[in-house]
C-alpha cells in the first residue's frame, strides 16, 4: 500500500463511507456488488469508487465484481478496525458523558479504556461499573497509556482547556485526536487532529436552508 501522505485525505474518508455500505450489503446477504452499485448508494461514479480504491491496491475481479465479506475484511484492516483499539477521552462532561456511551465506538472496534478530567469533583467517579471504569486525573495519563497502549484520544474539553489538554495528551503518547473542542489545535507534525465541531455543521445547514429559500 502507497504511503498515508500519498493518498488524498478525500479518498480516504470515502474508504469509511464505503466500509459501512459494505456493511450493509453483508447484512442484507448481499454476496458480491459492483463499482457502480456501491457508487450509487453513496451518489458516487463508479470511476470515482474504482480510482479511490486504486490506492490502496487490486480489489474486485471482472465480470464478478467486489466480493462484500472479502472488501470488508481489506477496508478494515487498511483503517486499522481489523483488531481492538483502546481509545481515551479527556473530559467527563455532557459530552464526554454520551461519547462513553456510544455504542458505534465498539462497534468499529475502539473501546473507551481510559477517562479522565481535571475536575477534582469528578475524579473517582465510576464511569462504567462493569468495566470498572472510573475517572481520573490528567496527571495519570501517562502512566495509563503506557499500560494500555493507546494511541488515539478524544477530546471533549471547554475551549479554553483545550491546547493545554492536548499537549498533556500528545506528551503521554497520544498520537491521534479526535478533538470536539470548538477551537484549532496546535501539534507536532506527527501527531493527527480531527476535529468535530458541531455548531459550525448546524450553522452550514441553517446556511443552506436560509440561501434556498430565498
Amino acid at each position: 500500500m502507497p504511503r498515508n501522505d500519498n493518498i488524498p485525505a478525500p479518498a480516504v474518508r470515502r474508504l469509511s463511507l464505503y466500509l459501512r455500505q459494505l456493511e450493509l450489503f453483508h447484512a442484507a446477504e448481499v454476496p458480491t456488488v459492483s463499482s457502480k452499485e456501491l457508487g450509487e448508494t453513496l451518489h458516487l461514479s463508479d470511476a470515482q469508487v474504482r480510482k479511490d480504491l486504486a490506492y490502496f491496491g487490486q480489489f474486485g475481479q471482472a465480470g464478478v465484481g467486489y466480493r462484500v465479506p472479502e472488501l470488508i475484511a481489506r477496508v478494515r484492516r487498511i483503517l486499522g478496525t481489523d483488531r481492538k483499539s483502546n481509545v481515551l477521552l479527556v473530559g467527563w462532561g455532557n459530552l464526554g458523558r454520551a461519547l462513553v456511551s456510544y455504542r458505534g465506538f465498539a462497534e468499529k472496534g475502539f473501546e473507551v479504556a481510559a477517562v479522565f478530567d481535571n475536575d477534582a469533583a469528578k475524579i473517582g467517579r465510576t464511569v462504567s461499573a462493569a468495566a470498572q471504569l472510573r475517572v481520573r486525573p490528567v496527571a495519570d495519563m501517562p502512566e495509563c497509556v503506557q499500560a494500555l497502549g493507546i494511541r488515539l484520544g478524544i477530546l471533549a474539553v471547554p475551549a479554553q482547556a483545550a491546547q493545554a489538554v492536548v499537549e498533556a495528551m500528545v506528551q503521554a503518547g497520544i498520537r491521534g485526536v479526535l478533538n470536539f473542542a470548538p477551537v484549532p489545535l496546535h501539534v507536532s507534525g506527527d501527531v493527527a487532529i480531527s476535529s468535530v465541531d458541531l455548531a459550525v455543521h448546524l450553522e452550514q445547514l441553517s446556511f443552506q436552508l436560509t440561501t434556498g429559500t430565498e
